[in-house]
């Protein structure tokens, strides 16, 4: 039991308690639960990859927004995880298309442009038909520092770039912004 209880606490947002909580739940009575909790990881683990274009999670080959033809493919949104793709999704009113760069610069934790999606964002943007590239990265230190690398090696390439409008709290991380303040940034975004 030491053993899942040490795996349960390395989920974000559970501690010790919460841990001892899942794993008497898991664990008491139907154990059911336990061993379908475990194949549905295993599935997840097993199918579910990067998109081939966009860098999304999905168990395709292309994830079901860029395999959607009603979306804008002339305008790309950079952000730096899957879950700011949900964020936007959530909000509703972006049609484009999505870049995920895998996180953000954070020299000291050891994530340099190599470990980032850069080169193949700018082979996307070179294959034509994109008109548009807002980068929509966290309003940090960090975000700030990968967005202006990516304006930088983008500059060959001739697209507008554009950088979401600071309707975001700096200091903060897009997956805490609600739908309505996403929206109003997306709309008030600016060339960078």
């Amino acid at each position: 039991m030491a053993g899942l209880l040490e795996e349960l606490t390395k989920l974000p947002g559970v501690g010790p308690k919460s841990a001892e909580r899942i794993a008497h739940f898991l664990l008491a009575g139907d154990r059911r639960h336990a061993v379908e909790l475990a194949d549905a990881l295993r599935a997840v683990a097993d199918r579910v990859r990067p998109c081939k274009e966009c860098f999304n999670l999905t168990d395709g080959e292309l994830c079901p927004i860029c395999s959607d033809p009603k979306r804008d493919g002339g305008l790309l949104c950079v952000v730096e995880t899957p879950r700011d793709v949900n964020s936007f999704e959530r909000a509703g009113n972006f049609r484009g298309l999505y870049h995920v760069l895998g996180g953000r610069l954070a020299p000291l934790d050891g994530m340099g442009p190599d470990r980032l999606t850069f080169t193949a964002l700018v082979e996307r943007v070179r294959r034509g038909g994109v008109r548009e590239v807002i980068l929509a990265t966290s309003p940090t230190l960090e975000g700030d520092g990968t967005a202006l690398l990516a304006s930088t090696v983008l500059a060959q390439t001739g697209v507008q770039v554009t950088r979401l409008a600071r309707g975001l709290p700096s200091g903060s991380s897009l997956e805490l912004a609600n739908a309505q303040m996403l929206a109003e940034a997306l709309d008030g975004r600016r060339n960078f």
